[in-house]
C-alpha cells in the first residue's frame, strides 16, 4: 500500500520559512520522481517543484525560494521555502507516480501572513 505523508505546514510571516516532509512508504523511492504541488483556495492545483534521476526543476514563481531535496535512506522528499509571500497560502500536496497510479499526500496547510 502507498502512502504519502506531509507535515510540516503552519502560519508562518511573510519572509519567514518553513520546511516541508513527505515520508513515503509502498514504492521504490530512490527510483520514483517526487513532486510538491500546491493548491489555494479557488485555484487549480499547480506544479511547486519535482526531483527525479534528471535533476530538479521548479515553478517560475519560486525559483531562488525554494529548495527540493530527497533523502532516499529515509523514503523523504523534503520542500526547503525560504522567503514566503503571502501568495504561498496554500495547502501543500505531495506526488508520485508508481507503475503508472498517481499518488497523493493528504495535504499540508502554509499560511503566509503578511
Amino acid at each position: 500500500q502507498v502512502q504519502l505523508v506531509e507535515s510540516g505546514g503552519g502560519l508562518v510571516q511573510s519572509g519567514g520559512s518553513l520546511r516541508l516532509s513527505c515520508a513515503t512508504s509502498g514504492i521504490i523511492f530512490s527510483i520514483n520522481a517526487m513532486g510538491w504541488y500546491r493548491q489555494a483556495p479557488g485555484k487549480q492545483r499547480e506544479l511547486v517543484a519535482r526531483i527525479s534521476s534528471g535533476g530538479t526543476n521548479y515553478a517560475d514563481f519560486v525559483k531562488g525560494r525554494f529548495i527540493i531535496a530527497r533523502d532516499n535512506a529515509k523514503n523523504t522528499v523534503y520542500l526547503q521555502m525560504n522567503n514566503l509571500e503571502s501568495e504561498d497560502t496554500a495547502v501543500y500536496y505531495c506526488h508520485t507516480n508508481s507503475y503508472g497510479n498517481d499518488y497523493w499526500g493528504q495535504g499540508t496547510q502554509v499560511t503566509v501572513s503578511s
